[in-house]
């Protein structure tokens, strides 16, 4: 069963509009991720070794690096490139102890290789030391939630969004949990208020698409006809032009950023 914690690619959009801007410089780290999104992971690593040796002190390196192994790792089943990328993602964090996506890409693996309960307490010293962090509360919500304890990360989830109202990944895991218990109109709600705050990301535009096309659905199923005016689940399928998954489906990130 897919959930939040599996890894999973996501399409960069800023990469996107960089490579087709005049003039805009094509650093490693971004050649390592366009290299990454096509799947050409071997080639990904080379130039991200490349990059390690040029910024060696850039966490974001390392937690491309580690992203990658962690890919290799889990298609293969490769127990050593699985610990090469946790001992990448603790270089990482040595070197940016607030890095919100290495923390996220840890407890993924951590998870991944059975150890469950040091995903916890990763992301429970993250939110202990920065008891401010919307972002750490954001991550043990979605912890909580990937082992079916709802009531405890709706709580952390409203902590998130106490602290920072603006929080776009909050608003995201809200929807995500809404729609998973089958509020799906508080789900549409909940990504729509996310996107105002960041409109770069796509998959979220996709989870809309494909829940209009659930709402619509059920709302002619209910009554029978379809409203003048409105488009039939066939046209609405066809605008989503996405997966109708679960909300499970979508998941959190291990993938490289620029």
């Amino acid at each position: 069963m897919r959930n939040f914690y599996q890894s999973k690619c996501l399409p960069w959009m800023v990469l996107v509009m960089c490579m087709h801007l005049a003039g805009c410089s094509m650093s490693p780290n971004v050649t390592g991720v366009a290299l990454y999104n096509q799947g050409r992971y071997a080639e990904a690593l080379q130039v991200f070794e490349q990059a390690k040796q040029s910024e060696p002190t850039n966490a974001d390196t390392y937690y491309n690096l580690a992203s990658t192994y962690h890919r290799l790792g889990n298609n293969a089943k490769d127990k050593k490139m699985q610990e090469t990328a946790e001992s990448l993602y603790n270089q990482c964090l040595d070197l940016s102890p607030d890095h919100v996506d290495c923390h996220r890409a840890l407890a993924v693996l951590l998870v991944d290789t059975g150890r469950s309960d040091k995903a916890f307490a990763l992301v429970k010293n993250w939110a202990q030391r920065n008891p401010r962090s919307s972002d750490a509360r954001v991550e043990l919500a979605r912890l909580h939630q990937e082992f079916n304890q709802n009531k405890i990360a709706q709580q952390y989830l409203d902590e998130a969004l106490a602290m920072d109202p603006n929080n776009a990944k909050a608003w995201a895991a809200r929807g995500r949990m809404r729609e998973s218990s089958g509020e799906l109109m508080q789900a549409v709600q909940n990504y729509q208020q996310s996107l105002a705050i960041d409109s770069t990301q796509p998959e979220l535009y996709q989870r809309i698409g494909a829940l209009n096309v659930r709402l619509a659905s059920s709302a002619v199923s209910s009554t029978g006809t379809t409203l003048a005016g409105a488009p039939a689940p066939d046209a609405l399928r066809a605008a989503a032009g996405t997966s109708t998954n679960s909300a499970s489906n979508m998941n959190t990130t291990t993938e490289p950023r620029r």
